[in-house]
């Protein structure tokens, strides 16, 4: 074997290893990824109960129930759909109803979501891109700076 042929065989020897581990990466991480739902899209995707996503819209006026302790219900609505939302834990201080929510966790099979974590915008304009989006693709009328 010339030395051209050794070296076109190492460098494809190395590109293909390379190619696998990459290829083994994105496979090992495509059970983590989460995607984002409103709570209209969850009958219309087919989301399964007990799978892992993000749920995102508006606290819904009127329905956040404190429990016991730190055990926290209301309702994540796009004006279409209101999901029921059960979060133990502490939530962030800039949640409150009428303001923009993105929840992840699981949904049950009775189609009430239990959350593992709350996320509530930052400042009054901030909406995440993704949530103001499907929001303005559903008719919601958005604040000025939503979703930027």
């Amino acid at each position: 074997m010339t030395r051209k042929k050794k070296r076109l065989s190492l460098i494809l020897g190395g590109l293909a290893v390379l190619g696998l581990a990459a290829g083994l990466v994105l496979y090992a991480l495509s059970g983590t990824i989460t995607f984002f739902h409103t709570p209209s899209d969850l009958t219309e995707t087919g989301v399964q109960p007990g799978q892992r996503i993000r749920l995102g819209g508006m606290v819904e006026e009127g329905t956040v129930k404190k429990g016991p302790g730190t055990l926290t219900s209301f309702g994540v609505t796009d004006t279409i759909k209101t999901v029921t939302v059960t979060y133990d834990g502490i939530l962030p201080d800039l949640f409150r109803e009428g303001q923009g929510v993105v929840t992840e966790g699981k949904l049950q099979t009775n189609g009430s979501f239990v959350a593992d974590t709350v996320l509530a915008k930052h400042d009054e304009n901030y909406m995440p891109r993704d949530l103001a989006n499907s929001l303005k693709e559903k008719g919601v009328k958005l604040g000025k700076g939503a979703g930027q």
